[in-house]
This record gives C-alpha cells, sequence and structure tokens, in this order.
C-alpha cells in the first residue's frame, strides 16, 4: 500500500493524505478494474503527443483546433494567436466561449531561478509560426513574475520578428466579477485601475 501510495504522491497537488485515500480506493476495486485504469494511463501517455503547429496534446499530428483554422469552412481566426503556459490552460480560455483565434502552448514559463532559459521552452515554435498571416499574439500566461516576465520576453521578440506589423496584447487583470473592493489585494486593484475601462 505505501508503494502506490507515494507513487500518487508524486502527482502535483497530491499531498501524503491525499495519496493514502487513494491508494486506499484502489486497493479496494478489482483486480480487472486497477488493471483498465493504468492501462488507460499508459494507453494515454504513449498516444498523446504535441500538436506540430500549436504545441497542444492531441491523439493526431494537429489537434482539433488547428484543423478548425484552415480550410475554406474554418471557423478559427488563425491571424490571432492566444499564447498560454500549458494545455490546461486552453480549456480554461475554451470554457469562456468568447475566443475564436489559436493557440500556442509554451509548456513552462521562464525562470532562470529553475534554470528555465528561452530554448527551455516552445518559443521557437511560435516564432516559426509568426511568418504567416497573424496580426495579433495574445500573451496570456500567468501575472506571477515568470508570468510576466516571460510575456515580456515574447512580446518584444514578437515586435522585432514582426517588424511591428504584430499588435501584442496582453490579458487583462483585476477585479472578479461579484468581488468586493475591500478584500482585493494591493497588486489586484492597482491593476484594476491600471485596466479600467470607458464607459
Amino acid at each position: 500500500m505505501l508503494k502506490a501510495a507515494e507513487q500518487f504522491a508524486k502527482l502535483p497537488g497530491i499531498g501524503m493524505k491525499t495519496a493514502q485515500r487513494l491508494a486506499y480506493h484502489i486497493l479496494t476495486l478489482p483486480v480487472e478494474s486497477v488493471r483498465e485504469f493504468a492501462e488507460g494511463v499508459v494507453s494515454a501517455r504513449e498516444t498523446v503527443q504535441f500538436c506540430g503547429v500549436c504545441q497542444n496534446f492531441t491523439e493526431s499530428d494537429t489537434c482539433l483546433i488547428c484543423r478548425d483554422s484552415s480550410g475554406e469552412h474554418s471557423r478559427r481566426n488563425a491571424r490571432i494567436i492566444c499564447v498560454v503556459e500549458s494545455p490546461k490552460d486552453v480549456s480554461a480560455v475554451e470554457r469562456t466561449g468568447g475566443y475564436d483565434g489559436v493557440y500556442h502552448v509554451l509548456h513552462g514559463l521562464l525562470s532562470p531561478m529553475d534554470g528555465t532559459h528561452p530554448d527551455d521552452i516552445r518559443i521557437r515554435e511560435l516564432m516559426e509560426r509568426l511568418c504567416g498571416d497573424v496580426s495579433e499574439v495574445i500573451m496570456a500566461t500567468n501575472p506571477t513574475v515568470e508570468g510576466e516576465a516571460t510575456a515580456a520576453y515574447i512580446g518584444r521578440l514578437v515586435k522585432q520578428v514582426g517588424g511591428g506589423d504584430i499588435k501584442v496584447t496582453r490579458l487583462a487583470y483585476g477585479l472578479p466579477a461579484g468581488a468586493a473592493l475591500e478584500f482585493a489585494d494591493d497588486v489586484t486593484l492597482t491593476r484594476a485601475l491600471e485596466n479600467r475601462n470607458e464607459m
């Protein structure tokens, strides 16, 4: 049981108590169910790959979103690229239902302290995409030190490669809907003031 718990504890966000609960649950299942679970995980790891265009996870050479951005009946605007840190960020933006452009997944953020440099994430692949007909790059990295540094770095590169013809934008940050001012932290409130809109 300890060995199973140790394996679950290797997953992000899983502490030892949760890992033990998961391990106990697995031990109560029929062997065939456990085998199906394990085979499903192994199968996903073996079949899922990076999209040849946007670097998102896919089971084919090109992901569904990128396939939907080409051809005469495309529903996606391939001229607008939203740059995100990870595939789960693509899912978050897609849930809004308000974005019809395409994506580029970096699979990390710049962090010299952690040894993550430009060659360690998918910046080169993004720059190659800019040779096509791109009008805007939206930097949608998280508002952390690493996210801001990555957005600034890529923004400079995009302007150099695009010769000033490609607009670089950053997601607006501020107060969430329904939030009270008194509970907002200083950074969030500052961002809300900076990104205020005309009424």
